[in-house]
């Protein structure tokens, strides 16, 4: 399936990309995770499981067990910060 994938912030300064579409095997946001770390380079650097890092599908936060479906839109970027 594909599905969009977008980057901010430090993991998108990192990869050196926005946003693109992908096509997938994975069913769970998790396994579109491992795909992208499988990549290896800036993607596995950035994603890495030791990591902290958010995601969102079709700009609602969930946790890497949310699955996915063709055309969805995915979001990874580091926890923020503020004060």
């Amino acid at each position: 399936m594909k599905v969009t994938v977008k980057y901010f912030a430090s993991i998108r300064e990192a990869i050196g990309l926005g946003v693109e579409v992908r096509d997938t095997q994975a069913t769970t946001l998790g396994g579109l995770r491992d795909e992208l770390i499988a990549l290896g380079g800036d993607h596995a650097e950035s994603l890495a499981r030791g990591k902290a890092v958010r995601l969102a599908l079709d700009q609602v936060m969930v946790n890497e067990s949310a699955a996915l479906c063709e055309g969805a839109e995915v979001a990874f970027f580091p926890p923020v910060t503020g004060g």
